[in-house]
């Protein structure tokens, strides 16, 4: 038992709902909800009713029903709640900003002048500079310049990010904070439509709409609802014909003709009709969003969620996905009779200029694995350095008459004919070799002052996949999810990652329109697509697929066609989205069935002990023997109301989802669920009556 209950103190987030819950009990915002809307007007009903004719019977039945539809409104507002705290975090970003406005502005010129106007002032399309130590006036994307951002008052991650123009990485936010530099920015955003704005309603719950399997079942529900409304409507009149019929039926053994009453009908209805469920429907959406945004993913509607959880198809982007971005030097490969030591000291000084993340992993397995002491440029003063360019495709270092090249096989090559040497026979099959299994070679070659130029070797570079990857690509297989590389990289390279991932297929030297007919290729076949992406190119697809995660880091257009939003940048996480839904959808499923099992055992507490009188026959389904007719009508109520506020943290947390077939996970929700819906009542009812019996009032 938690430390707050053991002192009777309230819960915070308990504390906190409690003025939104009586709130909500407004029939206006009530209508929403058709199941706990009738179980208010029966507690208005059941209020009247006391009032009219008071006895403890009739008070504790309207206070319990009242409580029945306050647990209700507690289970969405603690829902909603739980968004709060970050609500007012991005809240407190909408400061207000002043605005560098320009006009007259060209790119790559100081043309124009320069204006300050309030942030609320900007509209679409409006150009503004922000400078370092100055704050993001609105939301665009960077058309002049590079600088670093602060972005912890939107993702909660301290480390800053760099944001460029021409790229995928152009789309800044407002509120967040320039560290260094100076960007010119181009407003995307209309007025009161910013990302925080959106951020702000969706997370409060405020913007949330029904998904089409939530109206789905809210239609079942209000027609089960309906049903036992007209079925409950029929009991009194039917109470009173049969006992004129059967004059000598005892009435001790229930509650009588004329003691089948407003208030016992009104009770009998609200413990049939599936109220749990109805308690928790919303709560669940709202609590499947709030894991989300937990996450730091913004999805932009409850359908999105609910979307993921129908998965079959997921489309991942090789690089910065299923690897790590960056080629990895794992190997050197000596040639001519060269030895690996003299290798790996001539690719390790030949590097010290390349600043590229491929030229440091050079560097740096020199190091571990040959124990070469790590150099830099500075310790040899009359080296010449140079540095990798795009053009030359290669650096290097000339210094004690030593000129160490390494880069690209054609680029070595060239310049090893160049100084008059020549490229052995064996160097072309370990490159075709490297290039076979997925990797990318650079050759190292030597040219001595006075003598021939040869080749050293090859470093074999690696495309190395991130660790964990195969064990998570079996996780989704289990789940019944298919897993497509999507890469640039030629069908060769393509196959050899996609093998050591575990990817089920891969589509090799993609583009933009490829992207496009192969989600539509798989929703032609009836399966729901998921993908991520960050460019421009990639929103026509992101908007096609029912599940596209736009990346924080990238361009505006992206992030308007995608229907979720990865704060932290991070395409490993549609993953998790995945399991998230999935667990949604468990969850509603589970509770349905708790609830509508729940009402099966209701029958037998209530039905047997009004009517056993007239019909001995009844008395054999009075399994739980409750002490009176008044006493199963309250404690079914009771436990009705109890119910609600037990399964609250289950709501909210979501039923623990393991990856299963759906057959499997059917079944063992029938059984958990369904089996536990009809056992829990005979318990829970039974002991309740016990404590009834000991109310002064209630026979």
């Amino acid at each position: 038992m938690s430390a707050s209950v053991r002192s009777g103190r309230v819960p915070p987030a308990v504390r906190a709902a409690l003025p939104d819950a009586f709130r909500k009990l407004d029939p206006r915002a009530m209508w929403r909800n058709p199941v706990m809307l009738i179980v208010e007007i029966g507690a208005l009903w059941t209020t009247v009713l006391a009032v009219r004719d008071p006895s403890a019977f009739a008070v504790a039945t309207a206070v319990w029903l009242w409580l029945t539809v306050l647990f209700a409104n507690m289970a969405e507002a603690v829902a909603e709640g739980r968004g709060k705290a970050q609500a007012d975090s991005l809240r407190r970003t909408r400061q207000d900003t002043a605005a560098r406005r320009l006009t007259g502005w060209k790119p790559g010129t100081e043309e124009g002048s320069e204006e300050e106007v309030p942030a609320t002032d900007l509209r679409q399309g409006d150009i503004v500079v922000v400078e370092a130590g100055q704050t993001v006036p609105g939301d665009g994307d960077v058309v002049e310049g590079i600088a670093s951002v602060d972005e912890s008052a939107i993702t909660g991650e301290s480390a800053p990010v760099i944001r460029e123009s021409g790229g995928d990485r152009s789309a800044v936010t407002g509120g967040t904070r320039v560290l260094s530099d100076r960007i010119v920015v181009k407003i995307t955003q209309k007025p009161g439509e910013s990302f925080v704005d959106r951020m702000i309603a969706l997370v409060e719950g405020a913007a949330r709409r029904k998904t089409p399997n939530e109206i789905a079942l809210n239609i079942l529900l209000a027609a089960l609802t309906l049903a036992f409304l007209i079925a409950t409507a029929t009991l009194q009149p039917f109470a009173i014909y049969a006992w004129a019929q059967h004059p000598g039926a005892s009435a001790g053994a229930a509650l009588g003709p004329h003691g089948v009453t407003g208030i016992v009908l009104v009770s009998l209805l609200v413990c049939l009709i599936p109220t749990t469920i109805g308690a928790l429907l919303s709560a669940i959406g709202i609590a499947g969003m709030d894991r989300l945004v937990r996450r730091n993913v913004l999805a932009m509607s409850g359908r999105a969620v609910e979307a993921a959880g129908d998965v079959n198809t997921l489309l991942l982007d090789k690089t910065g996905t299923i690897t790590l971005g960056d080629r990895q030097a794992s190997e050197f490969i000596p040639v001519g009779g060269v030895t690996a030591a003299e290798l790996a000291d001539a690719a390790q000084l030949s590097s010290l200029a390349d600043e590229t993340p491929e030229g440091r992993s050079v560097v740096v397995h020199a190091k571990t694995a040959y124990g070469l002491r790590e150099r830099h440029p500075g310790e040899l003063a009359h080296a010449e350095w140079i540095p990798f360019a795009a053009q030359t495709r290669m650096s290097g270092v000339d210094v004690d008459g030593r000129r160490l090249r390494k880069g690209a096989a054609s680029a070595v090559s060239a310049w090893i004919r160049e100084q008059g040497g020549t490229v052995p026979a064996e160097l072309g099959g370990v490159v075709d070799g490297i290039s076979a299994s997925g990797g990318t070679p650079l050759v190292v070659g030597e040219a001595e002052d006075g003598g021939k130029a040869r080749v050293l070797g090859v470093v074999h570079l690696k495309d190395v996949v991130k660790q964990g990857m195969r064990e998570r690509f079996a996780r989704m297989r289990a789940m019944g999810i298919r897993t497509v590389m999507v890469t640039g990289d030629n069908p060769l390279t393509a196959k050899a990652i996609a093998d050591e991932a575990g990817v089920d297929d891969f589509l090799a030297e993609a583009k933009p329109e490829d992207k496009m007919a192969l989600i539509k290729s798989e929703q032609a076949g009836g399966r729901m697509v998921a993908m991520t992406g960050d460019g421009t190119n990639d929103a026509p697809a992101l908007a096609q697929a029912d599940v596209g995660v736009a990346m924080n880091t990238g361009t505006s257009a992206a992030k308007e066609a995608g229907n979720m939003v990865d704060l932290d940048s991070d395409p490993t996480k549609l993953i998790e989205i995945v399991e998230i839904g999935k667990q949604l959808l468990i969850t509603r499923g589970a509770l349905t069935t708790f609830s509508i099992s729940n009402d099966i055992a209701k029958y037998f507490a209530i039905i047997p002990a009004l009517f056993a009188g007239l019909y001995p026959g009844l008395d054999a389904l009075n399994v739980m023997r409750l002490h009176s007719p008044q006493s199963a009508v309250l404690s079914a109520v009771v436990f009705n109301a109890l119910v609600i506020v037990a399964l609250i943290p289950l709501a909210l947390r979501g039923v623990r989802y393991r990856p299963g077939s759906a057959s499997k996970l059917l079944n063992r929700n029938l059984l958990v669920y369904g089996l536990g819906g009809v056992m829990a009542p005979f318990a829970g009812i039974k002991a309740v009556d016990l404590l009834v019996q000991l109310v002064p009032g209630i026979s």
